[in-house]
């Protein structure tokens, strides 16, 4: 099977600049959007702020033994690789 390769001219640049964002014009500082990062925020605020949460987590809560134990695995196995 062949490869084929992009010119490396078409490609986004993905180097950290050192130009500041306002000039550069991506809105992206570092490795944050905060445009992207604020419209979160707002969203995660309004839903909060709904009364919603309580009932959002019972339903995304688990529906059997088996399903919890399952989802404790899951956090073990994640939290196993973290450390790694």
């Amino acid at each position: 099977m062949k490869i084929s390769r992009q010119p490396t001219e078409d490609l986004p640049n993905t180097r950290a600049s050192t130009e500041p964002a306002e000039s550069r014009g991506d809105g992206v500082q570092g490795e944050g959007n905060y445009e992207a990062a604020r419209a979160f925020n707002d969203a995660e605020r309004k839903f909060v702020e709904s009364g919603k949460v309580p009932a959002t987590a019972r339903a995304a809560a688990p529906k059997s033994e088996a399903e919890q134990q399952e989802l404790i695995a899951a956090e073990q196995e994640g939290m196993r690789r973290a450390k790694q």
